[in-house]
């Protein structure tokens, strides 16, 4: 296991966000505080609120919200493995997409035939 470093006294959210891998970059998690998609306890996070252990911090990503326990401060940008150590995920399961029901062809079969897209469109609805 990858040892991580002693933890800080306190850490910036954005900072913190940036070690644990939720941002790619630290601009981008302060991009984010600015813009109100970060909450902090249920109430929205400037970038130098600072976190701490048990606080719970909820990130919004591309229409979808993520909600991290703080288990553990870090300050500097860890493996994967050893930042997934540093937060608990209460992310609940994405929403499957229903099936549209149209028909799906095999991959590596090539463009339809003039008679495939006839029996697409027939099945679609598009053609009597």
């Amino acid at each position: 296991m990858t040892s991580l470093p002693s933890s800080p006294a306190n850490v910036r959210i954005d900072a913190w966000l940036w070690a644990v891998r939720a941002y790619k970059t630290r601009s981008l998690a302060t991009a984010s505080c600015r813009a109100g998609h970060i909450r902090l306890n249920g109430s929205p996070a400037k970038a130098s609120a600072t976190v701490v252990t048990g606080d719970t911090v909820t990130v919004r990503l591309s229409g979808f919200e993520r909600t991290l326990e703080v288990r553990r401060l870090i300050n500097k940008r860890v493996g994967a493995e050893a930042a997934s150590h540093c937060f608990t995920d209460h992310t609940p399961p994405r929403p499957v997409a229903p099936a549209l029901g149209l028909p799906q062809r095999d991959r590596g079969t090539g463009r339809p035939t003039k008679k495939d897209r006839r029996e697409m469109e027939r099945l679609a609805g598009h053609r009597d």
